[in-house]
């Protein structure tokens, strides 16, 4: 396993992103936390979360719950594990997304967060997405006030603009520590946030990393995928995944990229760790320049 800086610590460069283990379609707790712990097993020290990943109404932080079990069950040390959750957004119970970021709504949800994750203070707390009925300052505020009091060690923002990343740096200074957006081979228009990402020296971790190759749990079990580009092609050639391509070249796209691959199966999660041990060579790298084809 590779590793990056995240929250000036080293964290592995995958990390598992655990929302499959709790939305719609997902795994018993049986396998829930067999994927955890291949994920461990794996070397990945990063688990992304949030408090809005559950399926049913009244089951809020049914993730964060299932990743705090599934890390005291594991048989090594998951002391250096890093947890990053997030909120600032809900979900009713009928399949819609709802966002919520007024200060105090966020300062409540941080603390339930910790007491969740059976933590003194969360490593990473994100600002979920922008609340468009409250202002961005107010709400990066909230965070300021997290981070003062001492319930999360760092903080991070999603789904945002760069202006909002450099009014969120202003406020929050080094306290700021992550941008998560979503990045992909299908969807690639926040390279400008990973590129302001890096002069800031900000970790940038990208949500659906896989999106054009393999359906992201958003996308549900009729979601588009994509076959015969060119990432399937050097994927033959490798005799490997087209996925563990994908991540080998998110890495290869920046020095700040940490790419939190979604898995519902231990097998997926393992898979994707292994793409630490590809470097892909001037003519792949080229080559995947390009688009997907429509």
């Amino acid at each position: 396993m590779q590793y990056r800086t995240l929250a000036r610590t080293a964290v592995s460069a995958i990390g598992l992103g655990a929302m499959p283990l709790s939305i719609e379609h997902r795994p018993d707790e049986k396998r829930a936390v067999a994927t955890v712990h291949a994920a461990l097993d794996a070397g990945v020290t990063l688990i992304d979360t949030a408090d809005s990943y559950h399926w049913h109404a009244g089951e809020a932080g049914h993730n964060e719950l299932l990743v705090a079990r599934a890390l005291a069950g594991y048989g090594g040390d998951t002391s250096h594990v890093l947890v990053a959750t997030k909120g600032g957004r809900g979900r009713p119970g009928d399949g819609s997304w709802t966002v919520s970021a007024a200060p105090a709504r966020l300062k409540k949800a941080a603390e339930a967060s910790a007491r969740r994750l059976g933590v003194d203070a969360i490593g990473l707390y994100q600002l979920h997405k922008p609340d468009p009925a409250v202002p961005w300052a107010d709400s990066v505020g909230a965070l300021r006030e997290l981070l003062d009091a001492g319930t999360i060690r760092a903080a991070g923002v999603s789904n945002v603009t760069t202006d909002q990343i450099r009014q969120a740096h202003r406020i929050l200074g080094d306290g700021l520590v992550s941008v998560q957006n979503q990045y992909s081979p299908a969807v690639r228009d926040s390279e400008p946030a990973l590129r302001l990402s890096e002069r800031l020296g900000l970790a940038f971790l990208p949500w659906s990393p896989l999106g054009g190759i393999s359906r992201s749990s958003l996308d549900g079990p009729s979601g588009p995928t994509s076959a015969g580009t060119a990432f399937h092609r050097i994927a033959a050639e490798r005799g490997v995944s087209p996925q563990r391509i994908v991540l080998a070249w998110l890495l290869a796209r920046s020095p700040a990229m940490i790419p939190l691959p979604g898995a519902s199966r231990p097998a997926s999660i393992t898979d994707s760790a292994r793409a630490t041990e590809l470097t892909l060579d001037t003519r792949e790298l080229t080559e995947l320049e390009g688009l997907l084809p429509d």
